[in-house]
């Protein structure tokens, strides 16, 4: 052989085989470490209960309320009265721990002609109780564990719990359908 065929550049036969075999190793460990890496992501129950959720309000009464499920965390929507619309706007700064206007809390549809909505956080905000709906207006929702008491719209009037309950990311995408946990509607 000459001096010039062992001095050359050019890939040989065995650069070939050192390149196909650290190719091959690359590849072998990828596929053992993929099941590992695969187990790590959550499953398809958890990644959907952090979706929107979609309710249908069609069959909610003015002055009814239901709970809803978003996140695991349990949600009011209810729809209001005129009347609890009146009260809960007679409310002023001095009645209430966490002032915040009524029509800031109040959602309208568009293209309803229902007085307005309610979306709130199901959870009293002193230690996560669930408060009881209450009947009476100004008073919307009582706990009963420790006595904090929310005006129609989950603002706190007097108790342990110092500050309103809060309103989810939420858009009502038509007259019927709620959507909780976006705030656009898809369209």
């Amino acid at each position: 052989m000459s001096e010039e065929a062992i001095t050359s550049d050019e890939p040989t036969r065995r650069d070939f085989i050192y390149i196909a075999t650290g190719m091959l190793g690359v590849v072998g460990a990828a596929g053992l470490a993929w099941p590992f890496i695969d187990q790590m992501r959550p499953d398809a129950a958890v990644r959907a209960a952090g979706e929107p959720v979609e309710i249908d309000i069609s069959s909610i009464e003015p002055g009814g309320v239901i709970i809803v499920t978003w996140r695991g965390k349990p949600y009011f929507v209810r729809r209001l009265t005129e009347d609890e619309i009146a009260a809960a706007g007679e409310l002023g700064e001095g009645d209430m721990k966490d002032w915040q206007p009524a029509d800031e809390r109040i959602d309208s549809v568009e293209g309803a002609d229902d007085a307005g909505w309610i979306v709130v956080s199901a959870n009293c905000t002193h230690l996560g109780c669930i408060p009881k709906t209450v009947e009476n207006a100004p008073e919307g929702w009582a706990c009963p564990c420790h006595g904090s008491v929310f005006d129609m719209t989950g603002r706190i009037l007097r108790g342990p719990a110092a500050i309103n309950l809060p309103r989810p990311p939420h858009v009502f995408a038509n007259e019927t359908t709620l959507i909780i946990g976006t705030d656009t509607a898809e369209a």
